[in-house]
């Protein structure tokens, strides 16, 4: 299991290739602690009951908006004599109170999990700036539209999610790792911090924490790794042919944005999968990438790498807004199912989880953090008076777009919201609930502590793996797969006029390949609104798409038991 190169078919030309890449890129690298067991050798196998682990994290949703309403676990939300959350935020007419949503088609930019919206939110651990937040950063949005980030989903919506939580260990203090957006916690998830970045825009994506990545690591010590994701393989290759250093030149070009944002429209959106927020050259992509069809054979097969990380459609089925929560169910559901029910099962853990919050309210502040490294956020915002006037009589709507996206302290000290998280594996104990404290370089302490590998950053050596969620001395209990529910939505079944990207009906089909992982990066550096990233047309679109789910047409459920 532990040859990358021969799991996944590569040869020694691209072996070779790769090798000379991470060494390039980690040749200044200082180990950030010690390693779990210092008396053994890098690479030992410290957990051999365990010989995969899969990372399936989907996207933008709290705690409390999917699983506040679970009863009997985890903490979730305390109800009034109504029977109803008792939690509130103030808004412009009163206090708002937490509400069942009524529709599974979300609403398109609102809630906004953008850095300035999440400080807002947060206000010093008060929780209470959610309503505020879309006032404060999409001033044009309608005033009822700001009382969606209190609102809340339950088992009737999402029956799968719910009987996962009831049978696996359930992580209730598992919190993102800052409070911000998708791209900074997703780069915290594979190497143990953002490396300067606080936003969805291309202009901190150039750099490389010296350190190196998670896929660095196991790749040095000769530990099998794979994203698998869903853009077409040609795509990924072609934009490659000319390795890496060509993906940081255009992300270089993007970098110039900062004085000439019309070059961000020709840059943005070339991020298509996780391990490309530091971007891979080519033998890293032959050897390292695969579609979902192939994860699905290789789970059914027991050949899964020994790491992995599964990666949704970020334009159809990551739950996202405007995207309808129970596709994106319904492809968690197929992948968990697939990997229960194949023969790599007695020996793999998976981890399901988001990457952030989304923008939706959660009860629990989230508490001091450790700062990953001396690096502070990066902006526009934090150029001199002078270049920002410039700047600002030059593209004043650009300028104004990047304030509310970026406007908050330039530091990583907070941990972000918690968010919904479940360990599935035969050794999970059962109908267990883990209090601990984890962010998502926990993931990175788990690969640690399982090979034994020094941490990457100050961050990731103080987190703790979620281990008290396995029971590894005993019989495991759920060697025979429990029988989960089914999701609201079978998958591979479409949605009549479900709302893929703001403002487009699209493709539904579970193995369609949208487009990057951001094309909203674009829309948010260059888009047309000049006080907000989402475009006024955008809005309407979306208030249109949200009526039809509340008259149940684009967010009707469709049932159907599993086969």
């Amino acid at each position: 299991m532990r040859g990358s190169a021969r799991l996944h078919g590569g040869g020694p030309a691209l072996t070779w290739l790769e090798s000379r890449e991470v060494a390039r890129r980690t040749r200044h690298a200082s180990p950030a602690g010690p390693r779990p067991r210092p008396d053994l050798p890098p690479g030992t196998d410290l957990l051999p009951q365990i010989k995969h682990i899969v990372v399936l994290m989907m996207e933008n949703h709290s705690y409390d908006n999917y699983l506040g309403m679970l009863p009997g676990r985890g903490d979730g939300f305390r109800v009034g004599p109504d029977g109803l959350p008792a939690a509130s935020n103030p808004g412009n007419g009163g206090e708002v109170r937490a509400h069942h949503l009524t529709s599974r088609q979300q609403m398109a930019h609102v809630p906004t999990q953008t850095w300035h919206a999440s400080h807002l939110q947060w206000d010093g651990g008060k929780n209470d700036g959610f309503v505020r937040s879309v006032a404060e950063t999409i001033p044009d949005v309608p005033a009822a539209d700001a009382t969606i980030p209190m609102g809340y989903w339950t088992q009737d919506d999402l029956p799968f999610y719910y009987g996962l939580a009831r049978t696996f260990p359930l992580a209730d203090r598992w919190f993102s790792s800052c409070l911000g957006p998708t791209f900074p916690n997703r780069r915290f998830l594979i190497s143990g911090t953002a490396h300067g970045l606080i936003d969805d825009l291309p202009f901190g994506l150039v750099g490389y924490p010296s350190n190196g990545t998670l896929f660095d690591l196991l790749t040095r010590h000769g530990i099998s790794w794979r994203n698998y994701h869903a853009v077409p393989a040609a795509r990924v290759i072609l934009e490659r042919v000319l390795g890496g250093w060509s993906l940081t030149a255009l992300r270089r070009l993007a970098s110039l944005g900062r004085w000439f944002p019309p070059l961000v429209g020709a840059v943005a959106g070339d991020l298509q999968f996780t391990a490309d927020l530091y971007p891979l050259g080519l033998a890293r992509c032959l050897l390292h990438l695969g579609s979902t069809q192939q994860f699905f054979t290789d789970a059914d097969n027991g050949t899964l790498p020994a790491f992995c990380i599964v990666d949704p459609d970020f334009r159809s089925y990551s739950e996202e807004n405007p995207q309808n929560i129970q596709r994106g169910e319904s492809f968690a559901a197929e992948v968990i199912n697939r990997v229960m029910h194949g023969k790599g099962w007695p020996h793999t853990l998976l981890i399901w989880l988001y990457d952030e919050h989304g923008g939706y309210f959660d009860h629990v502040p989230p508490g001091p953090a450790p700062p990953p490294d001396d690096l502070p956020g990066r902006s526009l915002l934090a150029l001199p008076a002078w270049a920002k006037a410039v700047l600002r009589l030059v593209f004043p709507r650009y300028i104004a777009t990047v304030a509310d996206i970026d406007t908050g302290p330039q530091n990583y000290d907070t941990y972000g919201f918690r968010v919904p998280a479940a360990i599935v594996s035969p050794y999970a104990r059962p109908h267990h609930v883990t209090s601990e404290e984890f962010d998502h370089t926990s993931v990175l302490r788990l690969v640690q502590h399982k090979w034994n590998l020094p941490p990457l950053t100050k961050r990731d050596a103080a987190a703790k793996a979620p281990l008290d969620a396995l029971d590894l001395a005993g019989e495991p209990a759920f060697l025979t797969p429990p029988k989960l529910p089914a999701p609201g939505v079978a998958w591979g079944r479409p949605l009549a006029g479900l709302m893929t990207v703001a403002g487009h009906r699209g493709v539904t089909s579970p193995g369609s390949c949208g487009p990057s992982i951001r094309r909203r990066a674009r829309r948010s550096a260059a888009g047309p609104s000049p006080r907000s990233s989402p475009c006024r047309a955008g809005r309407r679109m979306a208030g249109r798409g949200h009526a039809a789910g509340k008259a149940g047409t684009a967010g009707a459920p469709v049932r159907r038991s599993r086969s």
